[in-house]
């Protein structure tokens, strides 16, 4: 006996959970890297840094204040602030960092002590770059925020339409000037160099896994190329109508865009074909659609044509089912 069933792509409860949950665990894995990063090689060095975090430094090297407690309660302030202002969507993705950062901050204040990994000033300001700047990406890229001094400049904006990016500089100005007074030349110099250099692995970061290699093939034999790429490499190709520029003759233009891993069997692909082809290669910080960020067409219709055999037994026949 057959029997057939065949089933639609449908919303799933239990793989949004675990979606949610793996987010959840990226942003506490975040925090905790931040502050596990600023106990370690920051506030031992004396190091400048912009954020909650450096309001809290300035105000323990003039007050003692632990950092840890005062970041807990400017996050609370701030989170509060979002919430009544921008809405209790934005809310929702600081609650995390609010409390899971200052928590493993006074965490790793109590369990390592007076604890210092090393004294140089370069090394302590070029890992506490490595480290906050990984910690933010992961932070960021799980689609949270790291909430504290990331509010005020939104709020502003709320209001007055100032662009978040320049309240942002001028916050981070200010807080760094704060902690420069009374502080050697040499750390504010280093301060510097770890603003820079937080920022270059944030920047990276971000941008990981999402770079992808367009290409653009002018050749006489274009139609050989496009055939090939889409046979071989299972990637979508764009012709686009020119015209060389000297004899005016109409000529074809190849458009793909592909893994950079991929660059190299297409460049074989392609010399194979016209060695003397004419071809740009650029890089692209994202792409998004069908072979991307979507199923692509080749392995679309690999799954709607894969069938599942189960067999069954019933009533002491054995019998089989069909599932598409």
């Amino acid at each position: 006996m057959g029997v057939k069933k065949s089933c639609q792509t449908c919303y799933c409860p239990r793989v949004a959970q675990t979606a949610t949950a793996a987010s959840l665990a990226i942003v506490i894995l975040g925090n905790v890297l931040y502050a596990l990063t600023v106990r370690t090689f920051l506030m031992p060095a004396g190091l400048l840094t912009g954020g909650t975090t450096g309001i809290g430094l300035a105000l323990n090297r003039a007050f003692g204040i632990p950092v840890s407690a005062f970041v807990l309660v400017f996050n609370v302030v701030m989170l509060l602030v979002g919430w009544s202002v921008l809405g209790r969507k934005f809310a929702l993705t600081t609650v995390v960092s609010t409390f899971v950062y200052p928590i493993a901050l006074g965490f790793f204040e109590q369990i390592l002590g007076s604890t210092v990994l090393t004294q140089d000033l370069f090394l302590n300001t070029v890992f506490s770059g490595l480290g906050i700047g990984a910690s933010l990406g992961i932070v960021i890229r799980a689609g949270a925020s790291t909430g504290g001094m990331d509010i005020p400049p939104l709020v502003l904006h709320h209001y007055f339409q100032i662009p978040v990016s320049v309240s942002m500089y001028v916050f981070d100005f200010c807080i760094l000037l704060v902690q420069a007074v009374g502080n050697p030349p040499e750390n504010v110099l280093y301060g510097l160099i770890l603003v820079m250099v937080y920022t270059l692995v944030l920047d990276k970061l971000m941008l990981l896994g999402t770079t992808r290699t367009e290409v653009r093939i002018v050749s006489e034999h274009s139609q050989k190329i496009r055939e090939a790429i889409l046979a071989e490499m299972d990637r979508g190709v764009t012709m686009l109508s020119g015209e060389t520029g000297y004899l005016k003759h109409q000529t074809q233009m190849i458009f793909s865009v592909i893994s950079n891993r991929e660059l190299p069997e297409l460049e074989k692909l392609v010399h194979r074909i016209d060695p003397e082809c004419f071809m740009v290669v650029n890089r692209v910080s994202e792409v998004s659609g069908r072979g991307f960020s979507m199923i692509s067409v080749a392995a679309e219709k690999k799954e709607k044509n894969k069938y599942n055999v189960v067999l069954f037994r019933l009533k002491g026949f054995w019998g089989y089912g069909i599932f598409k």
